[in-house]
This record gives C-alpha cells, sequence and structure tokens, in this order.
C-alpha cells in the first residue's frame, strides 16, 4: 500500500511539471498540443486584445464563428522551422501540414485549445501545404474547407466534416470538383444558401485559371488591365459539392470602373471573407503587397462590389488574414501578425480586435 502511495505521488509531480500553469509555453519548446489541455486563463479584459491569443504553436489565418454559444477558431498551423523565402514565390516557407480547433466562452479568457482534428496524412487526395480553412454548420453537421496541394502539385478546395465543432473531422476522399486556388470563405446567407469564395494570387495560383483550366504559365494582369477578382460558387444542398461553376466576383471603384491590377491599394490579392451587416454584403479581403485588409459592398453577395475603404492597417509580417464574426452584442475583427517570431512571416500567431460599423455603413479602420 505504502508502495501504491509513493508511485501516485511520484506520477502527480511528473504531470504538473508538464503542464505549465497558464496553458501556454513559449514556442521554441512548442509540444505538439493535445485534445485535453488545462482551463482556459482568465485574462484581464484589454490584454485579449492586445497579445496573441495562442502563444505555444504558430497559428494563422482565423477563421472565426459562433457554434454552440462558443467563438470556435479554425486558424491554419504554421510549423516551426528555418526555411528561407523560396525565390520562386510560391509559398513554399509556408510549410503547413494539420490544423488545430480553438473555442472561447467569452473575451475575458484564452483559447482553449481542442487538439489537432485534421492532417495531410489523412486526406487522400493532398500532397502538402494546408493553408487557411474555413468552417460551418448545417442540418447537424460541422464542415472544415481547407486548401492543399494535390498530388500534381495544384491547389484545390477539400472538405470534412465532423459531428462537433470541436472535431476531429472525417476529409471526403475527392476535392470538391471544380474548385481551385486558396482561402476558402463559406458564407451563409439569411435564405440558407451556402456560397463559396475562394482565390489567391501569386503562391494561390489563382491567375493560373483565367482560362477555366489550369495554365502553368499564367499571369497576372498588366497594371492597365481590371485585377482578378475572388471566385464565389454556390455550394450544394449537403455542403460537399459546387452548385454550378464558380464565378469571378467584381471590385469596382467609386466610380463604378474596375479597380485595376495596378492600383494594388484596392485591388484583391488572397483572404477573402463575406459578412452581412443591416442588409448590406460586406467582402474583406488582404490587398497582398501594400499589406492592408480592405473592404467592399453590395446588395447582392455575387456582387458587383464597390470598394469603401480599410479594416485593418499593415500589421508586423508581409501576410494578412482575417475574419468577422458577432459575438455576445458585439463584433471582432480575427487577424494575425508576427510579433510571437520577430517578423518571422511563416511563424505567425492569431490575434483579436473590436470592430466597429459606422452609421453610414463604413467601418472604422483599426491599428493592430
Amino acid at each position: 500500500m505504502r508502495h501504491h502511495k509513493i508511485m501516485m505521488i511520484c506520477m502527480l509531480l511528473v504531470l504538473s511539471a508538464c503542464v505549465p500553469a497558464n496553458g501556454q509555453v513559449s514556442p521554441g519548446n512548442a509540444p505538439e498540443a493535445t485534445s485535453i489541455l488545462s482551463a482556459p486563463t482568465e485574462e484581464p479584459v484589454m490584454d485579449i486584445f492586445k497579445k496573441p491569443l495562442v502563444t505555444y504553436i504558430y497559428t494563422a489565418d482565423p477563421s472565426a464563428h459562433v457554434f454552440e454559444g462558443k467563438i470556435y477558431i479554425y486558424p491554419s498551423h504554421d510549423l516551426s522551422h528555418n526555411n528561407p523565402r523560396p525565390d520562386d514565390n510560391e509559398g513554399g516557407q509556408y510549410d503547413m501540414t494539420d490544423y488545430h480547433v480553438f473555442s472561447m466562452e467569452n473575451m475575458h479568457t484564452l483559447p482553449v485549445d481542442h487538439g489537432e482534428v485534421l492532417n495531410v496524412k489523412d486526406v487522400p487526395w493532398a500532397s502538402k501545404q494546408m493553408w487557411a480553412p474555413d468552417a460551418a454548420f448545417k442540418d447537424g453537421t460541422y464542415y472544415l474547407y481547407f486548401p492543399a496541394r494535390d498530388k500534381e502539385n495544384i491547389f484545390r478546395i477539400g472538405v470534412a466534416t465532423s459531428k462537433s465543432p470541436a472535431g476531429p473531422f472525417t476529409p471526403e476522399p475527392n476535392y470538391i470538383e471544380g474548385s481551385f486556388s486558396i482561402d476558402p470563405c463559406v458564407f451563409i446567407d439569411d435564405d440558407g444558401q451556402a456560397y463559396m469564395i475562394f482565390g489567391g494570387l501569386s503562391g494561390g495560383q489563382l491567375e493560373k485559371w483565367q482560362t477555366g483550366q489550369f495554365d502553368p504559365n499564367g499571369k497576372q494582369p498588366r497594371s492597365s488591365a481590371p485585377a482578378l477578382g475572388p471566385r464565389i460558387a454556390k455550394l450544394t444542398a449537403d455542403m460537399l459539392n459546387f452548385d454550378g461553376p464558380a464565378q469571378e466576383i467584381s471590385i469596382l471603384d467609386k466610380y463604378k470602373a474596375s479597380v485595376l491590377a495596378g492600383e494594388e491599394d484596392k485591388r484583391f490579392f488572397e483572404a477573402s471573407w463575406m459578412h452581412k451587416y443591416d442588409g448590406v454584403y460586406y467582402l474583406s479581403y488582404s490587398t497582398g503587397t501594400m499589406h492592408q485588409i480592405a473592404y467592399a459592398t453590395s446588395d447582392k453577395p455575387t456582387g458587383p462590389f464597390i470598394f469603401r475603404g480599410y479594416i485593418l492597417n499593415p500589421v508586423v509580417g508581409w501576410t494578412t488574414h482575417h475574419s468577422i464574426v458577432a459575438f455576445q452584442g458585439q463584433w471582432y475583427l480575427f487577424y494575425h501578425d508576427a510579433t510571437l517570431s520577430g517578423g518571422v512571416d511563416y511563424k505567425r500567431n492569431i490575434k483579436v480586435a473590436e470592430l466597429t460599423h459606422n452609421a453610414d455603413g463604413t467601418i472604422q479602420t483599426i491599428q493592430p
């Protein structure tokens, strides 16, 4: 009996030494997160808006939704490595192979990590680079939409399902037919119709699909030509396929002329998101080289959209990616930067800020 008591005490001491008091450790010693972690840490309200939400692994591209009365965050997972930025601009430095899901019961506590919910090795058609995902819910099923390169090195978009918003998610055996490029965002309108908005230039390969087929030599339009817009497609009732071919979304300036490819402070680059406020559809996106989150508005989810301004000024790091969600009577912007890694852009961290719509329908610009 005494021997067993000593063994029990030793085991408890070992376990307590392995779990940090606040549930987080520094990225340099980042362990693989498990599905069961310590209780969320209470933080002063303002600290939630000043610090990275997750500090023990690198996370980016946060897609936030309210499910079951909580905020669930579906980010990408930057792996810690020291590969330089490739000269081919194909995004090889973003070495991402899995997804974690996080939840927040309120805006006073740090997120709870529900562990790895999907890995590239479990997706039959995918080879690498599981980039920014999104999630949706319909008829008792949760859907995780994600981009990855297929066996021919072409980005496609897949879908996985779960009965819980915290996963784990089971992938469909094939990618969505007719899908391509990156950064899926799924928007469900008031009438129940679901849409997927997607696309990204450069490493996201969108410019290689201008003919309707993949052209490895496809180039972005010349500066004086209309900029490429994101694509939008209706989803079928089961949320697993496109209900018809994807269409391009037009983004226009205040004079209703096409935003040009050379207008890098206004044109679409990647990271599209759609939300609806006061009957108006808001399309927000990254401008890429100018490092802003811009937005445009329309009376239809398919557009055309009129450029209105900026939601987020440039962050630390090259990329910028976001989501917008209403929770407990307040709108929030979830985004990422690279402060945790000291500016290393492929080691990013997610953050959150309050977002305000003005009476005239514009959005107040946020300084990160």
